[in-house]
Order: structure tokens, then sequence, then C-alpha cells
């Protein structure tokens, strides 16, 4: 990630009011180039990033001529300390750090029209700076840099040197600015963003897996309903049927009469309906209209199902017979014989609907 990233990126943070939460951890430094001329005529400009903008402090550029107070170093006090009390030509006030709190140094010099104040480190200090609060005396670039450097600039003012001085916006630094912390934060993304997008991938395949098999075991069961609409009674009604002759016969799904020359298929549980009504009917729901009864059930069709799903072996039974009072009919399977003679046939009782068979027999 490159310096002109870091800065948007901080600016930004900046800007948005966010800097109050983030002061305490990240801080600019400040480049400051000084220029003057010598004694030999000669023009001597030195530049660093020795400095550091204070917490209040805007980050903006700033340039001038150099001012040290006229009697303690520390400007610190009510009354004038700068010979200048106008803003024009810019003037930078630097100052000593000391005796007073950073706010009151800044704000004397901000009173008589600096542009910006540079404080340098106490004695003994080298070139260590501190990142400075100065919450009562913002709106005013503030600095610091190391004793050093600013006592440099001091002997150079004193002897009556004039020194011109610009400072501009540096490096951000600090824990999140720190580049093993961007590393660290950049994989740590790209794992929480991969472990959620596996996990998403991990939930929609889990999805379209149960979805398909319940399409699959829907194909499956309509595929085994045709088979067992194939195996039910198929009548043709004649005019002395008793379906034909009574108005209280009539089909459950069309609610409408039976007529002569109709087709009807007659399901296991005795009830009868129009073979063009009923077989969309149990193609898809696979129960009598009427009391609920499952075909697929009744004709020994689910167990077969479950049987081949979980053996992969077609069923052995070869014949079906319908038993409810006397053999209604019997349907051949396309299983070849057994040689187990107890399976060759299989009888389902309809006792349940026996009841029923003969209230409709009279």
């Amino acid at each position: 990630m490159g310096k002109k990233t870091q800065h948007c990126l901080l600016l930004l943070l900046y800007l948005s009011g966010l800097v109050h939460c983030s002061a305490a951890f990240v801080f600019w430094t400040a480049m400051v180039e000084i220029s003057y001329v010598n004694n030999n005529n000669e023009t001597v400009e030195k530049y660093c990033e020795c400095g550091v903008y204070g917490r209040n402090s805007p980050l903006e550029k700033v340039s001038g001529v150099v001012v040290v107070p006229k009697g303690d170093p520390k400007g610190c006090g009510p009354d004038p300390v700068y010979n200048r009390n106008f803003s024009s030509p810019p003037w930078i006030a630097l100052v000593k750090r000391g005796n007073c709190t950073f706010s009151e140094k800044i704000n004397a010099a901000k009173r008589q029209g600096a542009a910006g104040v540079v404080v340098y480190n106490e004695d003994g200090k080298g070139n260590t700076t501190t990142h400075m609060a100065h919450s009562d005396a913002a709106g005013i670039v503030a600095i610091m840099i190391g004793n050093t450097q600013g006592m440099e600039v001091v002997k150079l003012v004193k002897n009556g040197t004039d020194v011109n001085m610009a400072i501009e916006l540096g490096s951000p630094h600090g824990p999140w600015m720190d580049t093993y912390w961007l590393y660290f934060l950049s994989i740590a993304f790209f794992i929480v963003t991969a472990a959620s997008i596996a996990y998403f991938v991990f939930i929609s395949a889990n999805r379209l897996y149960n979805l398909n098999m319940h399409r699959r075991t829907e194909r499956k069961l309509k595929s085994e309903a045709k088979k067992a609409i194939g195996r039910l009674q198929v009548r043709t009604l004649k005019r002395d049927d008793e379906e034909t002759t009574s108005d209280s016969h009539m089909c459950a799904v069309c609610i409408e009469s039976y007529k002569a020359g109709e087709v009807v298929t007659v399901l296991t549980c005795d009830h009868i309906f129009h073979k063009a009504c009923i077989e969309p009917w149990l193609l898809e729901r696979r129960t009598c209209p009427m009391c609920k009864c499952d075909i697929l059930k009744a004709l020994g069709v689910e167990e077969e199902t479950k049987e081949s799903i979980s053996t992969d072996s077609p069923p052995d039974v070869t014949v079906i017979t319908v038993a409810g009072g006397d053999t209604l009919y019997e349907v051949p399977l396309t299983d070849p014989v057994s040689p187990d003679p107890e399976r060759h046939q299989h009888r389902y009782d309809n006792r349940a609907y026996e009841e029923d068979l003969e209230a409709t027999r009279g």
C-alpha cells in the first residue's frame, strides 16, 4: 500500500470527525524546510522530516519568517512576547517547551498574528519529540521539533540571520498506519471474506442439493404413481349402472354426475372418479380425494421404491392381490419369479374399506 493511499485514508478519517477517537493512536509528521543566507552570501537550505503535528493542529502547509520571543524563550504570559503585532509578511513563532501549557504558548503567538507555531523540546532531549495536545489553541498550525534542530535555528535568528521556514504535511504514523498492521488487517479481511463466501457457498450448495433431492424424489414418486395408475381398474359406464342412474353419485374432482359411456377409474378404496379427472390428481397427490387412501401404499409401490433405493435391486413381489371381501383383481409385476414361494404373492387387506364396500353393494 503506497503512501498516497495511506494519506487519503487518514485524511478521510480526519475529515469525517473520527480524529478525536484516533488522535491518541495516529499522528502526522511534518516536513520542515529552512533556508537562510550565510556569512559567505550563500543560500543554505535544509530539509528534514523532523517535526510532529500537534493533536489539535490543522494538517496544513504553512511558511514564513522565523521569529523567537524577545525575552523568555518559552514564550509564556499574557503580555506580548514577540516583536511583531501583524501577520504580514507571514511569520512562524519558534518557542521552547516548558513553564506553561502548549495552548498558552500557541495562543500567545496567535494573538500577535503568527501563521504557525514551532515548539522545540527541552534541553537534554536531543532530537526527540512528543505528540503535544493543545485543545484550547486550535485553528493554527502547531508542530514540535527536537531540541537540537530548534537551538540551531534560534542561534541563527539571534545572530541576526533571517531564517525562512516551510512546514508541509509528512506521513501518518501509529499502530493503524504501520505497514505490518495494514498487512495484518488486509489478511484478516481476506480471511473473513473467504470464510463468509465459503459459508455462503456451503449453504447454497446444501440448499441446491436438498432441492435436487426433493425434485428427484418427486419425480420418482410421480413415476411410481404412473405405474400405480396403470394398475388401477378402469371401467366404461353403462346406462343401467348404479352410477349413471342415481344423482347421488358424482365425481368428487369435477363435481359432475356420471353419464353412460364415460370412462371411470376405480381406486383401491372402491371410490370411482372420471379417468380424466383422477389421473392428474393422483400424479400430484397420490391419494384418494375422498378418503385420503394412499394408492402407492395400497398397491405396495412405496415399499418397492424404498427397497429399490436401499438395495438398488428390483422387488421380489410378483403378484399383488387387492382384497376386500372378494378378490377384485390381480396385477402381475415385471419381476421374475422369486425362488422363495412365500414371496410369490402378497395380499393387501383393505378391511378398513370393507364397510364402505358392503354399503355400496347394498
